[in-house]
Formats: C-alpha cells, structure tokens, sequence
C-alpha cells in the first residue's frame, strides 16, 4: 500500500511541476501511466513515467531537466527540440529524442501552425519528488 501511495504522489508531484512550467493554453500534458520497473538502474529501484505533450502551434515550454534519462515519439506535428549545447532539431511526427539523465532540456517549442503531440517516457529512481526541474532563470 505505501508502494501505491508513493506512485500517487509521484505521478501527482510530475504533472503539477510539468504544469506549472507552461501556460495551459500552450501547452498540456497528460499522464499515461507509471510503472515500476523490476530491474534496478545504477543500483536503484526505477519507475517509468509514461505522458501525452500537446503543444499550440507557436508556443514553447521553458527549459528543464529531468531525473533519468527521457526517450520521446512525435505522434503529429512538428517538435523543435534542443538539449545541453548540441544544435537544435526540428523532429517531425514519426521522429525519435533520447535526452540524458539531467541534460539541459533548453528548447522544446513547436514551431509549426497546427499542434505538436509527443509519447515522452522518463525512467527515474522511485523516490524523486519531481521528474521535471525547471532550469533556474540567469
């Protein structure tokens, strides 16, 4: 039951931080599932966040990291995505991301005129309290 109890709070912690990172009108997203993974991932117990990005067309969400690594599908739309230093990509529906475990998620914007929708999975060690950190503004 505290196992449960601990998911819950996890996946109600992940979708209030990722909301409060965007204006509801750009930007929502879904949470899909959470599962706990058998395996450990560098000696720790491990659960996948499963969530559903929409984003409006023009519209971006701020720059972040998160606690394990993050692997995404564009199901439609397009996707402007950047992390750390590397260049900037448009991803296209149909198109694949792997982030690192707490790289600088520095763009993720659509820059197209009808609406981005992305599958984004985050594997992180059961205990984190938040699986989206807001990059402290410089």
């Amino acid at each position: 039951m505290a196992r449960v109890a601990l998911a819950v709070g996890i996946v109600l912690t992940a979708v209030g931080m990722v909301a409060a990172m965007h204006d509801d009108e750009a930007e929502s997203v879904k949470t899909l599932t959470v599962r706990d993974i058998v395996e450990k991932v560098d000696g720790k117990e491990t659960t996948a966040t499963a969530v559903e990005v929409t984003i409006q067309p023009g519209k971006a969400g701020v720059s972040h990291r998160h606690p394990g690594p993050g692997f995404g599908y564009i199901l439609e739309g397009e996707y402007e995505w950047g992390i750390d230093d590397q260049p900037t990509r448009i991803l296209k529906a149909g198109d694949t991301f792997y982030e690192p475990a707490g790289c600088l998620h520095r763009v993720s914007r659509n820059p197209g005129k009808a609406k981005t929708r992305l599958l984004a999975w985050v594997l992180h060690p059961r205990d984190v309290k938040e699986i989206v950190i807001p990059e402290p503004k410089k």
